[in-house]
């Protein structure tokens, strides 16, 4: 097995960052990890993650409560049958608030276990090289790179991008 190094750039600008994130993967450089001390669009723009499963989640949890409502209220409805005049005993009108406020509980409760167990499988994920700067005013670019070629290039680009500082370490 080939042991990988990871290059590390620190950057005082989000722009010299997004800059740097398109040279690279220009390059064919895409394992790219970027720390930064505030949410960007931007940036998740130009790494190209993949999108939140979480969504599934809320859309399983909003299925199974929209079922889970229909079935208790004519399920109920068809033990205790009380008939007012010529009115059906399973009418969907008067159960669709039951359904709708399952439909979201459910979705809701759902969308959150999906948030906590994603995050719980990401915070286990090594953080390799990181520096307690970028939690304050600074934004951090790493590259895991297979071989010295490519960790050559990548300082490259970072050098030149304008990187106040480049780390090589190995990830």
């Amino acid at each position: 097995m080939t042991k990988k190094e990871g290059v590390l750039g620190v950057y005082s600008h989000i722009d010299t960052v997004l800059d740097c994130v398109k040279a690279l993967k220009q390059k064919g450089l895409n394992n790219i990890r970027v720390f930064s001390p505030v949410p960007s669009h931007e940036i998740e723009e130009a790494i190209g993650g993949p999108e939140s499963p979480v969504r599934f989640f809320t859309l399983f949890g909003a299925l199974l409560g929209g079922a889970s409502g229909v079935a208790i209220t004519v399920i109920t409805a068809s033990d205790w049958p009380i008939q007012v005049s010529a009115k059906p005993v399973v009418s969907i009108v008067p159960f669709t608030i039951i359904i709708f406020e399952l439909t979201i509980l459910i979705g809701a409760l759902s969308t959150l276990m999906g948030l906590l167990i994603n995050s719980l499988l990401r915070r286990r994920s090594p953080v390799t090289m990181y520096d307690p700067r970028f939690s304050d005013d600074k934004f951090g670019l790493m590259v895991e790179c297979a071989s010295e070629e490519q960790t050559n290039s990548a300082q490259e680009i970072m050098l030149s991008g304008g990187a106040e500082e480049v780390k090589i370490d190995s990830v």
